[in-house]
């Protein structure tokens, strides 16, 4: 199966799709230099959180290894940026760093392949401490990590009280690791609750992982967005909206924002919406009903504006006849050859108008229903 960074076709609307929030206005900070014993502690604790749930530890050996030796070293280490939120911090950067330490200190075992913690047995590493354990080093280099302090810049957002608008941008503005997060993994970070939960839950989903075609969840939860945006353009904010272009980031948040505690009764009903549409469009069309098609033959990869807009109209379809029938044995081909739908994924694919076009065409071009219908 193809990885997932070369498996999304690439829309430059969408990667310059972003925006400010003048919600972003009272926001205190203060620093505070903290040990690795003190940040072990808070995090056996509970008062020091996670990033985001499930997300995965993605340095590899040696760039850990290479951390450890910085601070046996005595080097600089970078200062990480927590979120206060009640009595607890939120890591916002320095989540690879604070988690090298623990696992390293206490666990005894490296995330990625839960095999024991050794540091890289390469050159790259000091030959004092190539390929050993922290229970391996001496008595002073282990109470040298663990009395190591970080500066912790901690921040805490203080008006509006009754949301996270602005702690997203936080999230994105001051994120400065070499793997920066995505927006997805930002949102997870900042919107948990029920409907976070239940977004991994569905991205496990059968159906919707061999029509997205990557056997195996991302780890940057790129996956997991598709499936947010569908249910942020079924719900009434696209086809009653009457804005000229939208920002699709903050739709997206604003959505998660508005359901992140969603009760089981509402989730169940998404769910039905989401699995019922997935596995009857993998039926109709089978694994390529979300790839492009030219000259002949389908793409490889997975199309973000030709998923919203066969996803969206079978859902359309579906509730306004309460069943999903072909207009036309190739109509699939047929809309993806159609020029106007070729436009309307391709160019100003955040314009509401563009949205709404290439919505259409595929209801009607797939099942013969009007979008006027709905």
């Amino acid at each position: 199966m193809p990885e997932i960074e070369n498996n999304i076709e690439i829309i430059q609307s969408e990667i310059e799709d972003d925006y400010s929030d003048d919600s972003l206005f009272n926001i205190s900070s203060w620093g505070a230099d903290l040990s690795f014993r003190e940040l072990i502690s808070m995090y056996e604790d509970n008062e020091l959180v996670k990033p985001e749930l499930q997300r995965k530890y993605v340095w590899d050996r040696t760039e850990a290894s290479r951390f450890i030796e910085s601070i046996l070293l005595g080097l600089p280490v970078p200062s990480i940026f927590l979120a206060q939120a009640g009595s607890q911090k939120l890591i916002v950067d320095g989540y690879q760093r604070i988690m090298t330490v623990y696992d390293y200190v206490k666990r005894g075992l490296f995330s990625s392949d839960k095999k024991v913690f050794r540091l890289s047995n390469s050159e790259k590493i000091n030959v004092r401490w190539r390929n050993k354990a922290f229970s391996e080093l001496s008595t002073d280099d282990q109470r040298k990590i663990r009395s190591t302090t970080i500066h912790a810049i901690i921040f805490e957002q203080k008006k509006p009280e009754d949301d996270d608008t602005s702690l997203y941008q936080i999230f994105e503005r001051i994120n400065t690791s070499g793997r920066s997060l995505t927006a997805q993994e930002i949102r997870n970070c900042v919107y948990q609750g029920s409907f976070n939960n239940f977004l991994f839950a569905l991205n496990e989903n059968r159906a919707w992982r061999s029509l997205f075609g990557v056997e195996q969840p991302d780890n940057r939860m790129r996956d997991i967005e598709y499936i947010l945006r569908f249910f942020t353009l079924k719900s009434d904010f696209v086809l009653k909206n009457e804005s000229a272009k939208i920002s699709l980031k903050k739709a997206l948040n604003d959505y998660m924002q508005r359901h992140r505690n969603d009760t089981v009764e509402a989730l169940e009903n998404e769910r039905h919406d989401f699995e019922t549409i997935t596995e009857q469009i993998l039926a109709l069309f089978g694994p390529n009903a979300f790839r492009n098609y030219s000259n002949g033959k389908y793409s490889r990869k997975f199309h973000p504006a030709i998923f919203d807009a066969v996803m969206i109209s079978a859902l359309f379809c579906q509730k306004t006849r309460g069943q999903l029938t072909l207009a036309s044995e190739n109509c699939h081909i047929t809309l993806l050859e159609n020029s106007d739908f070729k436009t309307a994924i391709s160019e100003r694919t955040t314009d509401i108008e563009n949205i709404k076009k290439r919505i259409g065409l595929a209801s009607s071009i797939l099942f013969g229903v009007s979008i006027d219908e709905t």
